[in-house]
């Protein structure tokens, strides 16, 4: 195992997650907010869970040489630009619109994730480091879930996204310091 790349992996996952459960509580009650159904709200993530699936192929036809941290990298930015029009949308069209991107976005980020922790962790020990790695993970996350509910409560929502956003891009620029070691 590369242990520095590992590290580098860790704290921008964390950081990854910390961002995206920062804001998913409220992601949800904004998206209820556009539309005006149960069925808009159940086609919007139907279209995320249809084109997270669909990029997989994609993704998988990909030569083996390519550098594992490329997605991670488009997902992180990716997703910094998509937060950053959150609080602009006001038709439940450009939610079904987000909501692609959003899908598609997330099957990168799990792809490059998978490819990474099997790939930065000795086969001996993958046991222990994966449960290091979900640990910290985790942590962040149910951190963020907590904090975003005070900072609701502080802040405007738009703010949220916003910080987000900028949790995002940091999370991108510590994949970035990685060493490919491929």
């Amino acid at each position: 195992m590369n242990a520095k790349a590992m590290k580098w992996f860790v704290y921008s996952q964390s950081l990854l997650f910390f961002a995206s459960s920062l804001i998913f509580p409220f992601y949800i009650l904004f998206i209820k907010n556009v539309g005006s159904s149960y069925s808009q709200f159940g086609l919007a993530y139907g279209l995320f869970g249809l084109s997270g699936a669909f990029i997989h192929l994609l993704l998988g036809k990909l030569p083996e040489t390519t550098d594992r941290r490329l997605f991670l990298i488009i997902h992180s930015f990716g997703m910094a630009f998509l937060l950053l029009l959150f609080p602009h949308i006001t038709e439940v069209e450009q939610v079904y619109m987000i909501q692609l991107a959003l899908g598609v976005l997330g099957g990168v980020q799990k792809h490059g994730e998978k490819l990474l922790v099997t790939e930065l962790t000795n086969e001996k020990k993958r046991m222990k480091e994966v449960g290091h790695y979900h640990f910290w993970t985790a942590l962040f996350s149910s951190i963020a879930i907590m904090l975003g509910g005070l900072f609701a409560d502080f802040f405007t929502i738009h703010l949220i996204f916003y910080a987000s956003s900028l949790l995002y891009l940091c999370s991108a620029l510590l994949v970035l310091n990685m060493k490919n070691n491929r």
